[in-house]
């Protein structure tokens, strides 16, 4: 049953305001968009009535849920300051630097901390994130690869791709069904090379540009999270989109993360990217488990002569200088490049050959430090 743009909009005219206006003559909607059952959109209002505009932002996805042929609903609370709003600020030194008395505790004694919202996910034991500093670096690749290393050490794995601008997990796998809905309502994760999987990818076409902002990249996250039927796994791997914004933090804030492992080139401006996102890992209190160079170096396959493109020996050595494990080196191999371009990647396609052991290898250090978690579950 196809879903149009009018039924939501019949839908959310039922659902009223805080102030009993309906929502759609609230002026607070974004744009709606609807593709194959999927109703995106959000609600924009000033920060200082967020809270009261909560619980209208949970009935509007319920109501647009119960709509038949809806089969997801991302609808995200966005809320701004007004301009000229609230106290001006202290006039600054000559220097720039405010007086200390200008200066904020992130949070005030008494003030719930953002990490107080992370709550377990069930059935899951451990949930890592695979970041990097920058994109380019191939850690979507790593981030599949790593998944299967860690399958074939006997775990059993998910994978979540929260790459919300470009995810790759769906041409990374091959795979090209969409989810479905359980009796829970929760999407069923799609079971490939046995490991379950969900990416935004599988939600939205390919081509589809995902103009959205800071709120609606962490409602998508949070419902991948939370909303999909995981089942019983000893870890899911999550790829994070590359940088230190949104998508980070609000996983951080959701779940008690057991661990990141950074990927990075040998290249300088690779590390300087990678040290910014292992000092994020850090300063939200969530363990590096360690740090991959990728792209470490190149092979001939026809003459076997080896050349370092992007230099090497960086990542090992900013490992060992902030104090983190190094977890190995993964070439730049042609292979790697075509298994992954086909939808089958090279731990599946090869497994016993030397990539494969490379990946399995990253994945048993990364177990090894997991292992107190995993026993325990």
């Amino acid at each position: 049953m196809s879903v149009t743009q009018q039924q939501v909009l019949d839908c959310l005219a039922k659902v009223m305001s805080p102030r009993g206006v309906p929502l759609i003559n609230a002026n607070v909607l974004s744009a709606i968009t609807v593709t194959d059952g999927k109703v995106f959109f959000s609600i924009n209002v000033d920060a200082a009535e967020a809270r009261a505009w909560e619980s209208v932002r949970a009935q509007a996805e319920n109501a647009v849920r119960a709509i038949p042929g809806v089969s997801v609903a991302m609808i995200a609370l966005t809320a701004e300051r007004k301009a000229g709003g609230g106290a001006a600020p202290a006039p600054r030194p000559a220097g720039g630097v405010q007086p200390a008395s200008a200066h904020r505790h992130p949070h005030p004694p008494g003030a719930q901390s953002p990490m107080a919202r992370q709550a377990e996910i069930p059935g899951i034991a451990a949930v890592i994130a695979v970041a990097s500093g920058k994109g380019g670096v191939g850690k979507s690749t790593t981030a599949l690869n790593l998944a299967l290393g860690l399958r074939d050490l006997g775990l059993r794995v998910g994978l979540l791709d929260a790459d919300i601008y470009g995810p790759s997990v769906p041409r990374l796998t091959g795979i090209r069904e969409k989810p479905q809905l359980n009796d829970d309502k929760k999407m069923v994760p799609l079971v490939r090379f046995g490991l379950s999987i969900m990416s935004i990818g599988f939600l939205v076409e390919e081509d589809t540009a995902m103009i959205w902002r800071g709120p609606m990249v962490m409602s998508a996250i949070t419902q991948m999270l939370r909303d999909v039927a995981w089942g019983t796994l000893d870890v899911l791997v999550v790829d994070m989109p590359p940088g230190t914004g949104d998508a980070q933090l609000t996983l951080a804030q959701n779940v008690p993360l057991k661990g990141a492992v950074i990927i990075s080139t040998p290249q300088d401006l690779s590390l300087i990217d990678a040290r910014r996102g292992l000092a994020m890992f850090k300063k939200v209190n969530v363990p590096v488990l360690g740090i991959v160079e990728n792209m470490s170096y190149f092979q001939c396959p026809h003459c076997g002569t080896r050349s370092d493109i992007f230099g090497h020996g960086g990542a090992r050595h900013e490992a060992e200088k902030l104090g983190v494990p190094f977890l190995g080196e993964v070439p730049l191999h042609i292979a790697i490049r075509t298994a992954s371009d086909s939808g089958n990647p090279v731990v599946e396609s090869e497994p016993d050959g030397p990539h494969a052991a490379i990946y399995r290898a990253i994945g048993s250090k990364v177990r090894e430090q997991l292992q107190g978690v995993i026993a325990a579950a």
